[in-house]
C-alpha cells in the first residue's frame, strides 16, 4: 500500500515547500474552496492562504522540521499574518511536535479571544483518513470532453501520440487529468511526466491533477526549485529540468505536455521527447498557432480531437458574449486627406486611431459595472506601468477601492496573494499586462477590457477566454475593447461571422445572444466594408500595406 502524501516518511523526504505543497493538497480534500501557496521572501508570517466551505479566510504557517520541536516564534509569526492578510483563523503546521512553551503561548492567546490551532503530522494524517472519497469530487464531463476523452485515449492505445486543442475555458487540462487518470487505472506503478515551460504553469498544473487523481496516487514538483529523488507517481516538471533527469536516466511511461503550442522543431521540448520516444506521448492546447511554421502533428500526431473560441461559444459551451468595439475614436479627416494613398498597418494604426484616455475607458466601465450583476472585472493593459497607473486610477472610485495590478513584475507570492483575493471577492477588480494569459482560472469574471490591443491571436483568445468560463449564476460576459489596430477589427469581425454563422451540417442555430458590436455605427459600417476583402489581414505584420477604399464611402 502506497504512503499517504501526507505520511512522516512524505512530509520528512519533502522539505519545507513538500509540507506547504501537501497541506494545500489536504485542504482541497477537507473541502476548501481555494488554497494557494504564498510561502517566500516577504510572506509575512503567512505561508498559505485558503478560503473554506464557509468563507472563512485562514492563514497557515507551517514549519517543517528534521527532529526539533516549534517554538513560541511561529505562534508569533501567525498571529501578525493574521492581521495581515486580515484572515479570520489562523494555524501553525508542523511534521513534528511543539515545544511546551509554543502550547503554552496558545492557551494564553486563547484567553484573550485568539485562537491559534496547532496541527502536527498526526493530525494531518487523522484528517486525511477521514477523508470519505478515494478522490475529490468528480466533474461530470461535458458531452465534448466525452468525445475528447475517448478520442485521445483511442490515439494513444493505437499509436502512443495524441493531441488535444480545447479553446480556453473548455476544460483542456479536465480531459488531461482524466486521461492521466485513466493510465494509472491500468498500471497503477506507471510513472507519469507532466511538463510545461514556465514553474508557474507547472504549479498550477499539479494542483489542477490532484482534481483528477486518487488520493493514494504522489506528485511531486520538478523545477529549479524543487528536486525530488524520487520520481514515482505524477511528476510536474519544467521542461529543463525534465529534460536534465532524463538524461540522468529518467524513464516515464506516459508523458502529457501542457501548453503544448510551445512544442517547436528543434529546442529543449523536442529533445525531451526525442529522448523518451519510446514513452506514450500527448500534447494539450488551448491556442495552437504558432509564429512559425511547425506543424504539431508532426510530433503528436493528427489532432485527435479539436474545438475553437468560436465553435465553443456558437454551441453555449462557453458564456454568452456581449462585445462591443469602441472604434469611435477614428480620425474621419485623415481618411478624407489621405484616402489615395496607401500605408503600412504600424503607420496607419498610428494616424488612423486617435489616443484613446484613460479616464473614458474607466467612464464605459462605470457605465458597464452599473448594469451587470455581481460584476467582476479584469482589464488588460499595454505596460507594467499602465497597469499600475490604471489600478490607481480606477482605484479612486468608490466601488473600485482595492483594485490591483497584477504583473510579472510582482514578486510571485504578492501576485497569488492578488489573485486568491480576486477570486475570493475581496478586490472588485485587476488590471493585467499578459500574467493572466495562461493556466489562471478565475471563472467568475464577467467583464473583460481591452485598454490595449495585441498583434498576437493566440494572445488575444488567450484573454478573451478568461471571461468565457461557465459559472452558476453567470449570465453572459461583457467584452469593451477599446481597438486602436486593424488586425483587431478583422479578428473580432471574422469571430462575429463564425460565432453567429448557422452550421451547414447540423443545422444548429447559434445562440442568439451572442453579440458584437460597435458603438459607433458609422465606424462599424466602415470598418466592415473596408475590411471585408482584406484576407488575413489579422496575421498580416507592421510593415504591410494597405490603402482605404472609395473616399465617397466615408459617412
Amino acid at each position: 500500500m502506497n504512503p499517504s502524501f501526507v505520511s512522516p516518511e512524505i512530509l520528512f523526504a519533502g522539505g519545507p515547500s513538500g509540507l506547504t505543497r501537501a497541506l494545500e493538497r489536504l485542504l482541497l480534500h477537507l473541502d476548501f474552496e481555494d488554497a494557494v501557496v504564498i510561502d517566500g521572501s516577504g510572506d509575512n508570517g503567512g505561508d498559505l492562504l485558503g478560503i473554506d466551505r464557509e468563507g472563512k479566510k485562514w492563514v497557515f504557517q507551517a514549519k517543517w522540521k528534521k527532529h526539533s520541536a516549534v517554538d513560541t516564534a511561529a505562534i508569533k509569526e501567525v498571529v501578525e499574518a493574521q492581521v495581515r492578510y486580515r484572515a479570520d483563523k489562523v494555524a501553525v503546521v508542523t511534521n513534528t511536535r511543539y515545544a511546551r512553551s509554543a502550547v503554552a503561548l496558545k492557551d494564553e492567546l486563547a484567553r484573550v479571544g485568539t485562537h491559534v490551532y496547532l496541527w502536527t503530522g498526526q493530525t494531518l494524517q487523522k484528517l486525511y483518513d477521514a477523508i470519505a472519497t478515494e478522490r475529490l469530487a468528480r466533474r461530470e464531463l461535458r458531452p465534448y470532453q466525452s468525445t475528447a476523452f475517448e478520442k485521445l485515449i483511442s490515439d494513444l492505445s493505437s499509436t502512443g501520440r495524441a493531441l488535444l486543442f480545447l479553446a480556453t475555458g473548455l476544460g483542456k487540462t479536465v480531459v488531461g487529468g482524466e486521461v492521466l487518470a485513466w493510465y494509472l487505472s491500468r498500471k497503477p506503478d506507471a510513472k507519469i511526466l507532466a511538463v510545461a515551460h514556465m514553474k508557474e504553469l507547472v504549479e498550477q498544473l499539479e494542483r489542477a491533477l490532484w482534481q483528477h487523481i486518487p488520493k493514494d496516487v504522489r506528485t511531486q514538483l520538478l523545477t529549479g526549485d524543487h528536486r525530488p529523488d524520487d520520481l514515482r507517481g505524477i511528476t510536474c516538471a519544467t521542461v529543463e529540468s525534465a529534460l536534465h533527469h532524463v538524461k540522468s536516466g529518467y524513464r516515464p511511461d506516459l508523458v502529457m505536455v501542457d501548453e503544448a503550442h510551445h512544442v517547436g522543431a528543434d529546442g529543449n521540448y523536442s529533445r525531451l521527447l526525442d529522448a523518451v520516444s519510446s514513452a506514450a506521448q500527448f500534447g494539450v492546447t488551448a491556442t495552437p498557432w504558432r509564429g512559425d511554421s511547425f506543424d504539431l502533428s508532426s510530433r503528436f500526431g493528427p489532432t485527435s480531437y479539436a474545438l475553437g473560441i468560436e465553435e465553443g461559444m456558437r454551441l453555449g459551451y462557453l458564456a454568452e458574449v456581449r462585445y462591443r468595439l469602441f472604434a469611435d475614436n477614428i480620425d474621419w479627416d485623415f481618411i478624407r486627406q489621405n484616402s489615395k494613398y496607401d500605408y503600412s498597418l504600424k503607420d496607419l494604426n498610428a494616424k488612423l486611431f486617435l489616443p484613446q484616455r484613460d479616464e473614458a475607458i474607466r467612464d464605459e466601465l462605470i457605465n458597464t459595472w452599473a448594469r451587470t450583476k455581481n460584476p467582476r472585472a479584469i482589464v488588460f493593459c499595454r505596460t507594467v506601468a499602465h497597469a499600475e497607473r490604471m489600478a490607481s486610477l480606477l482605484g479612486q472610485v468608490s466601488q473600485w477601492r482595492g483594485a490591483q495590478a497584477i504583473h510579472a513584475q510582482l514578486p510571485s507570492r504578492e501576485r497569488k496573494e492578488r489573485l486568491l483575493n480576486f477570486r475570493s471577492g475581496e478586490v472588485p477588480i485587476l488590471t493585467a499586462v499578459d500574467i493572466l494569459n495562461e493556466g489562471v482560472d478565475v471563472p467568475d469574471v464577467n467583464i473583460l477590457c481591452f485598454a490595449r490591443v495585441t498583434h498576437s491571436r493566440r494572445i488575444f483568445v488567450q484573454q478573451l477566454g478568461r471571461g468565457l468560463r461557465l459559472r452558476p449564476g453567470k449570465e453572459h460576459v461583457e467584452v469593451l475593447d477599446f481597438v486602436s489596430d486593424l488586425r483587431r477589427v478583422a479578428a473580432v469581425l471574422r469571430m462575429r461571422q463564425k460565432v453567429t454563422e448557422t452550421d451547414p451540417e447540423t443545422l444548429h442555430i447559434p445562440a442568439a445572444r451572442n453579440q458584437f458590436e460597435f458603438s459607433d455605427q458609422n465606424a462599424g459600417d466602415f470598418l466592415t466594408e473596408w475590411l471585408r476583402d482584406a484576407a488575413d489581414l489579422e496575421t498580416r505584420t507592421d510593415d504591410s500595406r494597405l490603402s482605404f477604399p472609395d473616399p465617397n464611402y466615408v459617412e
